[in-house]
């Protein structure tokens, strides 16, 4: 899975630390959402899509597989 949690934090010009208060993760959850460590509970995915306001496909897509 990859996602554009990067991306859309830059546009809001916020940081990974900021994102984590507003949606109550810690940074390192953050961190490894961004390097694709970390696969987000459905729950989480949903607070995220909340927050930018934005569907979660945007913030997430499949991979391919093959």
């Amino acid at each position: 899975m990859t996602n554009n949690l990067k991306v859309l934090r830059a546009i809001k010009n916020i940081s990974q630390e900021e994102l984590a208060k507003q949606i109550q993760v810690s940074r390192q959850t953050i961190n490894a959402m961004e390097k694709g460590k970390y696969v987000p509970s459905t729950v989480l995915a949903l607070k995220l899509a909340s927050y930018f306001k934005v569907p979660v496909e945007e913030i997430f897509k499949l991979e391919n597989e093959d």
